[in-house]
């Protein structure tokens, strides 16, 4: 079911260890990844000398100095016309133009050949430009050098931006952190940090570790762990996550997981291997490479030497032009390069918009995702009971809350904790005596002197009390209340749902997506909750096993299913679905862990944007192939045809490779 996921992890090659901070020097040409890695110019690519850590300048400089000696030898062959510039002068002063930008092009043509790989781009550079002084168009060879060059920084340039988003992500672990030894104030390193030690975090420093807040109250600024630039509130005891930014006074966190087990730590793993795994058109492009290439030069040296078999007049110079023009041509840089650029961008967009793609394969398959089917708590709702209504009969609202909320103290349920929290404090100094726990049914004691039964219908009918019977029509929890034998109200308590649920369904809907519910919750909560928000097909009731069933179910339609959960019981459909996609703020490690996709800030309307960004990188890197393969035959028909010059060919590789490169960066500055 997954094949194309699990083929993938065998191209996996990570070089960082992320549980150290990476070496910011090698942050941009790397990702601290392999030198396999798509994106880095080496060998594996065929494309000019990555720049190291060299400023923009110190890359422009050969070729500023080639493009100064060009313009000035040309003005000198056809304007000026010195009598001193003629013979050894002229060969030589275009020969020190082309070795400023050729030298680094020729140095790895004989690395690439010393390695067995003998059809780089680099070869085709050198034997066009190498042939075109052979046969004395100087001018030429040097334009087709520099512009070449010129073409490479600029994919240099655009690949260091592609790659900001997740050098921004990568900076977010502080090295050290303040930690609290009774009354001092300690720094230590945040890796020799151990989980129960208290961390203090001044306003503006970064949290290095994940903990639980000690403070009472605290604003943090997660943008670069969420997306979302509006400032989140915590209170005391409520999760924070390494990378976030405390915004106001000064607050204690207690250490809950150790430095490389944090969220954030997670987060930049997958990250680093999210380079590593290619989409198909990628993969399929390389071996195309490999094949291209070879063909180009055999073919450039049948135009060459096939002709002086069938042309009368046959010039060898002539031929060997248009052999050396269909070369320069050839160069499949604006594929090779563009289409990786291409589908990184979209990750580093996703990663912009808090959405984590653990590879380029999955941003293909989100782009043609027909089903979403998703779990109900915790992705469309917020997995947090809440008292949504209380009904009092026969005594005061304020009166029923407290005395219900005293007697919830004595239980450990979480629709307990719900009404205590709702009550706000008013269940203190209350008596509460006598408490009884009734399996499966709810709690019996005395408060303040009054025997009260709090709990199902089930524990209403086992005591004889006649109840509204419209309750039992409500789909969601209701707690039920006696007071002294006499019925006197209930509680309605559900599951929030989440802000931008129904914008979410609304928005997949508009793609002709189809949306699917699934939860362990009654049937009646779940059609209450699909009503709603418009949800095509809810089933409720289901066991884990279940959820699977029903995945695979849809599956054997044919159709590309997109599951999103956040449980641990829903791991096991997030692995069986052809994108898995998990709720990566409040979710658990393992779903997280099996997922493709992890959505950092737990919003449903990120599916839809994870879906727009798949498609819109797909279209980018068709657009990339279809330029490049309909500019280049038209030239190199041209070409061989005695029709198109090394000008014209410049414009074939280094034109289409920059238009290439300037559509694939067009997706960083998106919205979604």
């Amino acid at each position: 079911m997954k094949d194309q996921h699990k083929n993938d992890e065998n191209g996996k090659q990570i070089c960082c260890a992320l549980k150290e901070k990476p070496n910011k020097k090698n942050d941009i040409q790397s990702g601290c990844c392999s030198s396999q890695n798509e994106l880095k110019h080496s060998d594996d690519d065929g494309h000019y000398p990555s720049a190291d850590d060299r400023t923009t300048f110190q890359m422009f400089l050969p070729a500023i100095i080639s493009f100064t000696l060009l313009v000035v030898a040309i003005a000198f062959d056809n304007y000026f016309t010195p009598n001193w510039f003629t013979a050894s002068i002229r060969i030589v002063w275009y020969s020190v133009a082309y070795i400023s930008v050729g030298f680094p092009v020729l140095k790895e043509a004989f690395e690439s050949i010393r390695k067995g790989e003998i059809f780089s781009e680099f070869l085709l550079m050198g034997i066009a430009t190498i042939g075109a002084f052979a046969i004395g168009v100087y001018p030429e060879g040097v334009a087709v050098m520099v512009f070449y060059a010129i073409g490479e920084i600029f994919q240099t340039l655009a690949v260091q931006k592609a790659k900001l988003n997740v050098k921004l992500l990568l900076d977010q672990r502080p090295d050290t952190a303040i930690v609290m030894e009774g009354e001092n104030a300690i720094s230590k390193k945040a890796t020799e940090i151990t989980i129960g030690e208290v961390i203090q975090l001044k306003p503006g420093e970064k949290l290095a570790l994940d903990g639980k807040l000690l403070s009472d109250t605290a604003s943090f600024n997660t943008a670069a762990l969420t997306g979302e630039s509006k400032p989140d509130a915590k209170q005391k005891d409520e999760t924070v996550l390494a990378g976030m930014i405390n915004l106001n006074t000064v607050v204690l966190v207690k250490v809950t997981a150790e430095y490389t087990d944090s969220k954030l730590s997670k987060i930049l793993e997958m990250v680093q291997e999210a380079t590593a795994k290619k989409a198909p058109t990628e993969l399929f492009i390389r071996k195309f490479a490999k094949i291209y290439t070879p063909a180009v030069v055999f073919s450039a040296i049948a135009i060459c030497l096939v002709p002086m078999l069938f042309v009368e007049n046959y010039n060898f110079n002539d031929w060997l032009y248009r052999a050396l023009v269909f070369l320069v041509i050839s160069c499949p840089c604006a594929l090779v390069i563009s289409i990786p650029l291409g589908y990184f961008g979209g990750i580093g967009a996703a990663s912009k918009n808090g959405i984590l793609f653990k590879g380029s394969n999955f941003l293909d398959i989100m782009a043609t995702i027909k089903v979403v089917v998703m779990d109900k708590t915790g992705t469309l709702t917020k997995g947090v009971f809440k008292v949504q209504k209380v009904v009092a009969v026969e005594i005061p609202e304020a009166d029923l809350v407290k005395y219900i909320a005293a007697l919830e103290t004595k239980s450990t349920h979480p629709v307990g904790t719900a009404i205590i929290e709702y009550a706000k404090g008013s269940e203190k100094n209350v008596s509460v005596t006598d408490v009884q726990e009734i399996a499966g049914h709810g709690l019996k004691g005395k408060v303040d002197g009054n025997e009260i039964l709090v709990g199902n219908v089930k524990l209403m009918n086992k005591f004889n009390i006649s109840y509204d019977a419209e309750i039992e029509n409500i789909p969601f929890t209701i707690i039920v209340i006696a007071i002294n034998q006499k019925y006197s109200g209930y509680f309605l308590i559900a599951d929030e749902i989440k802000e931008d649920a129904k914008e979410a369904i609304t928005s997949l809907h508009k793609l002709n997506i189809k949306t699917v519910m699934l939860s362990g919750d009654k049937q009646a909560v779940v059609d209450a909750v699909a009503n709603e928000l418009n949800i095509d097909q809810a089933y409720g009731d289901l066991l884990p096993e279940h959820k699977v069933e029903k995945v695979e179910e849809l599956l054997s339609q044919n159709l590309k299913i997109a599951f999103v959960g956040d449980g641990v019981n829903d791991a096991p459909v997030v692995a069986l679905a052809d994108a898995g996609i998990a709720m990566g703020g409040l979710g658990s490690d393992a779903t997280i862990e099996s997922a493709d996709i992890v959505i950092q800030n737990d919003q449903p309307t990120k599916i839809f944007t994870a879906i727009n960004i798949g498609k819109k990188t797909k279209q980018i890197v068709y657009q990339n192939i279809g330029l490049a393969f309909a500019v280049k035959a038209i030239v190199l028909v041209l070409g061989a045809g005695g029709l198109a010059t090394m000008w014209e060919a410049v414009f074939a590789d280094v034109g289409v490779a920059l238009l290439a490169i300037l559509n694939a960066v067009r997706i960083q500055r998106m919205k979604f």
